[in-house]
Formats: structure tokens, C-alpha cells, sequence
């Protein structure tokens, strides 16, 4: 019995004591199309001109002052976000992102590693973000602490973000999905079809969030360029 709205959640699933919940953040590598056919099938396809698209973007969100091969980090985190969103959408599967400690393990390292490499290769570039262009004088001071509160919640910001849409569309369904038992006939078809337009929601919300995720990491590290 759910004693706990919350705990759908909850990690459950282990053999011989050991937690094999995380484990589904692996299952997205076995997705990803295989690269040994002669002929890529439409799936291959697909997702190879999704990447290609991925890439113009982010070269474009970074500039022309951007290392070579950056994109590929980017487009990596947003296949593994992508990958597990979806997997939280089928039955009994562990939705990792949906927790706060693989959201934040991902977020932290990077807004870390940004902003370590600004400050120290770019010190002057990065008083300078402090400060908006234009600012009157008396609100600089103020102006800097905005700035630099704003600067350090980016990471809670990310996480919190993902996690909030992911729990949110799952906690919905599982509301309406405990409802059924006690209702006709008539207002079950009615919970189906609303169940069905809510997954379709919650799957574009999946790619949704993935996409936001990636493109903001990529902006912010491009402030530190």
C-alpha cells in the first residue's frame, strides 16, 4: 500500500540486496542505433540528423571562439536526459532523472568546471558579466549582487527544473491511474483517453526538458568564453 505520494518514486527494485534502480540510466546505451549495418535503417537516420542538428545549434550558441569537439559533450547530456525521460514513461522502470541526485551530479560538475575555467582564464571577462552594460552608477553595487546570486543558483536552477517536470507529469498520471478502480464504466473510457493525451504530453515534455537542459549548459558555458 502507498503510504506516501511520493513514494512511486521511491527506489524498490533489488536482487540479493543490490539497488539495480540506477541501472536504468545504462539501458538508454542499448537505444542508441549500432553503427555495423551496411544500410542504416530509418531509425539510424533519424537520429543521426537529429544529432547534425544538434550540432549546428550548439557551434552556433558557443561561437566561432569555441574548442572543436565541445558540441559533443552537450549533445551526449542531452542524449542521456532524452534516454531516461522516456524510460520513466514505461512501467516499472526507475525514472533517474526524476531525482535530485543524478539531476544535480550533472548540473554541479558542470556549472563547477565553467565557472573555474572563466575566472581563472578570463578574469577580467567575468567582473565584467557582473556589471549589465549601461547600468547607472548608483545600482552597481546592487546590480553585482543580482548577478552573482543569479550566477550561483544556475545549477539548483537546472536540476530543480527537470526534476519538478518530471515528477509533476508522473504524479498526475499515478492520481488519476488510482482513481479507476472506484469509477463506471462510462468515466473510465474517459480516464483512458485522458491518461493517453497525458503521456503524449509527458513524452514531449521528455524531449522538451532534455533540449532546455543541454542548450542552457551550452549558453552558460559560452558566457565564460
Amino acid at each position: 500500500m502507498m503510504t506516501n505520494l511520493f513514494s512511486v518514486f521511491d527506489p524498490s527494485s533489488s536482487i540479493f540486496n543490490w539497488s539495480l534502480n540506477w541501472l536504468s540510466t545504462l539501458i538508454g546505451l542499448l537505444l542508441i542505433p549500432s553503427l555495423y549495418w551496411f544500410m542504416p535503417s530509418r531509425y539510424h537516420i533519424i537520429w543521426n540528423n537529429i544529432m547534425i542538428t544538434l550540432h549546428k545549434e550548439f557551434k552556433t550558441l558557443l561561437g566561432p571562439s569555441s574548442h572543436s569537439g565541445t558540441t559533443l559533450m552537450f549533445i551526449s547530456l542531452f542524449s542521456l536526459i532524452l534516454f531516461n525521460n522516456f524510460l520513466g514513461l514505461f512501467p516499472y522502470i526507475f525514472t533517474s532523472t526524476s531525482h535530485l541526485t543524478l539531476t544535480l551530479s550533472l548540473a554541479l560538475p558542470l556549472w563547477l568546471s565553467f565557472m573555474i575555467y572563466g575566472w581563472i582564464n578570463h578574469t577580467q571577462h567575468m567582473f565584467a558579466h557582473l556589471v549589465p552594460q549601461g547600468t547607472p552608477s548608483v545600482l552597481m553595487p546592487f546590480m553585482v549582487c543580482i548577478e552573482t546570486i543569479s550566477n550561483m543558483i544556475r545549477p539548483g536552477t537546472l536540476a530543480v527544473r527537470l526534476t519538478a517536470n518530471m515528477i509533476a507529469g508522473h504524479l498526475l498520471m499515478t492520481l488519476l491511474g488510482n482513481t479507476g478502480p472506484s469509477l463506471s464504466s462510462i468515466f473510465i473510457s474517459l480516464l483512458i483517453i485522458s491518461q493517453i493525451a497525458l503521456l503524449v504530453l509527458e513524452s514531449a515534455v521528455a524531449i522538451i526538458q532534455s533540449y532546455v537542459f543541454a542548450v542552457l549548459s551550452t549558453l552558460y558555458s559560452s558566457e565564460v568564453n
